[in-house]
């Protein structure tokens, strides 16, 4: 399997990191599609590494872009099934950074767009140590079944959906929402009228709040 990589940015102070951002692309797209996020949350996360690493495979559904599983085929098993063997390469990946900064897993934090956000749920909620927060934007939790007899932790989570998604229909959030909850996750969910698939403004605040509290880190730090 080959090892991941992907565009960097960080820490704006110019020294050694003490969090790690890792921010997961969605379909048919890459690492420097999310990367763009990295530089609104990093005035107030200055000692924050931000990662996006580029999905394993190419986009099997146009000319362009990476994938972390095929959705040719959309039906719940098969999804879960392409996102438990992606796991295996963003587990090494996720290890490998964390090793090369120096830091803990505690210091992680991961964020997710569509199959991204799918990605960062599945993986974060199953790390051996689990992130300080995970944010998952217009995406969904696969195998949401098997959560309870496979989660490791409870970290914060923070969903942001637009209402008018016509991709990732916003069902898939409050579904995601509330099974998270059963599970014991505390979930804080932003359901955005007349969005789209995308991220905007109060997405974002919504998200660098969340890492803060995630990492314990006050507004200058």
């Amino acid at each position: 399997m080959a090892r991941l990589d992907g565009p960097r940015f960080g820490p704006r102070t110019g020294g050694p990191a003490r969090q790690l951002v890792v921010l997961l692309h969605g379909l048919g797209a890459d690492g420097s599609d999310l990367i763009a996020l990295a530089p609104h949350w990093a005035e107030a996360l200055p000692h924050a590494a931000f990662v996006a690493p580029d999905a394993s495979e190419a986009c099997d559904m146009g000319p362009y872009g990476r994938q972390w599983f095929s959705l040719q085929d959309r039906r719940p098993a098969l999804m879960a099934a392409g996102a438990r063997a992606a796991r295996e390469g963003l587990e090494a990946f996720l290890e490998a950074e964390l090793a090369r900064l120096g830091l803990p897993g505690s210091a992680l934090a991961l964020a997710g767009f569509s199959q991204g956000c799918m990605m960062a749920l599945f993986t974060g909620l199953r790390r051996a140590t689990p992130p300080a927060a995970i944010l998952g934007y217009s995406g969904a939790l696969l195998a949401p079944e098997a959560l309870a007899a496979e989660i490791t932790g409870r970290p914060p989570v923070l969903l942001v959906h637009g209402e008018a998604d016509d991709i990732v229909p916003v069902q898939a959030t409050r579904m995601a929402e509330s099974a998270l909850r059963e599970a014991g996750v505390p979930v804080e969910a932003i359901y955005r009228p007349g969005l789209a698939h995308g991220i905007d403004e109060a997405g974002l605040a919504a998200g660098l709040r969340t890492l803060q509290a995630g990492f314990g880190a006050a507004p200058d730090a």
